[in-house]
């Protein structure tokens, strides 16, 4: 898409989020409900297909294009991104990466306009970190797959119109050439959706246990036809590598955004008679935060250059995801200490910030899988 095009969608979506989302935040993280009508707006808008094609009815955004709008975004709650974050991002990505073109077809254009929401069901009670483990047990029967397990923590699962399953062939617990991925509508017999998770942070964006039980799909849904047997892992890689960049950029957006907060509470908020932002012990906690903006945001938008290039589709992300998201918890714990005991309190926009921004460090691989990544990619460059 042209720069003025994606400029123009931009400040959209910035007076989006500033006139309409931002005065709901408070409301949102109470109710644990995302209002309808921002739903719509989200809808009408083209969000739930910004990183989709355009062929497909999506915006077709490069991952730096996407990179600038989730900035945007990330200003926010992020319940309100989340409405249409796995569309975009790991759901929809499925498709991309793995799908047959009839199945792109089929399901993209729904996820796209929004008349359809996807969940990405990989996570397990023993496969998080490490998917390759995942138990879920797919069986051939016919015409037919019979899919039988269970997943955790899946986003948007209460609201799901169609589940990307993620599920095993055979015995072998480990062989992560045996997984595939399947397309299950969420009426299908057999698949029941838990109550929804309660949760720190991120009240509005709902998450919940999916149970399959002998749930049984036509042989099409398997996603890549037959020649997608075995290419769950893999599919599932490429698919967070992306996330991984999305959810850097989001970081952004909220750490921005506490920085914006510190420093007008700084300058407002008066002790001894002087705002607090003339005292140097202050002015250091903000030097550093925005240090840590300035530096999330530049890693964020090279390694989306890279990634859009295909120079480092692996790495990058990688780095990019573990530093932005390790800095936004700096910033709040920042921010949260430059406001005090008020910070500490209830309805204060950096208290519901700093309980929201925790969860970036662990979904779309923790911080601790994004050092592995980072190290073993490091060493195999030196010995190559």
């Amino acid at each position: 898409m042209d720069d003025s095009d994606v400029k123009e969608i931009v400040g959209a979506v910035r007076a989006l989020v500033r006139e309409r989302v931002l005065p709901r935040e408070a409301e949102i993280d109470e109710s644990d409900e995302m209002p309808a009508e921002l739903r719509r707006a989200a809808a009408d808008m083209g969000l739930y297909g910004f990183a989709i094609p355009e062929q497909y009815g999506g915006l077709g955004l490069s991952m730096a294009q996407e990179a600038r709008l989730v900035m945007e975004l990330g200003y926010t709650t992020p319940s309100f991104r989340s409405l249409f974050g796995t569309n975009n991002g790991i759901a929809g990505h499925v498709l991309l990466e793995g799908g047959t073109e009839e199945q792109k077809k089929a399901y993209l254009p729904r996820l796209a306009s929004g008349e359809w929401t996807a969940s990405f069901a990989l996570t397990e009670d023993e496969a998080g970190s490490d998917p390759a483990g995942l138990k879920t047990s797919a069986r051939r029967d016919g015409d037919t797959y019979v899919l039988s397990g269970s997943k955790r923590y899946i986003t948007n699962a209460p609201v799901a119109d169609v589940f990307m399953v993620f599920a095993r062939h055979g015995e072998n617990p480990k062989a992560s050439r045996d997984i595939s991925v399947f397309l299950v509508p969420a009426d299908a017999p057999g698949l029941t959706v838990g109550p929804k998770d309660k949760k720190m942070g991120q009240h509005g964006a709902w998450t919940a246990e999916v149970y399959l039980e002998n749930v049984r799909v036509p042989a099409d849904a398997l996603v890549g036809g037959p020649e997608g047997r075995g290419n769950g892992y893999i599919t599932a890689m490429r698919c967070l590598a992306h996330g991984r960049l999305h959810i850097a950029a989001l970081c952004v957006g909220a750490s921005q955004r506490l920085v914006d907060e510190t420093v007008a509470y700084a300058l407002e908020r008066r002790q001894s008679g002087h705002p607090i932002a003339e005292f140097q012990l202050i002015q250091g906690l903000i030097a550093d935060s925005q240090t840590d903006l300035y530096a999330a945001r530049s890693l964020v938008m090279e390694a989306s250059r890279a990634f859009d290039d295909g120079s480092d589709t692996r790495m990058g992300p990688s780095c990019a995801k573990y530093f932005a998201s390790e800095a936004v918890g700096r910033i709040a714990d920042r921010a949260v200490q430059v406001y005090g005991g008020a910070g500490y309190m209830r309805g204060v926009v950096v208290e519901r910030f700093y309980r929201d921004v925790r969860l970036f460090r662990i979904y779309e691989g923790t911080s601790q899988v994004q050092q592995v990544v980072i190290a073993r990619q490091t060493l195999a460059a030196a010995k190559s």
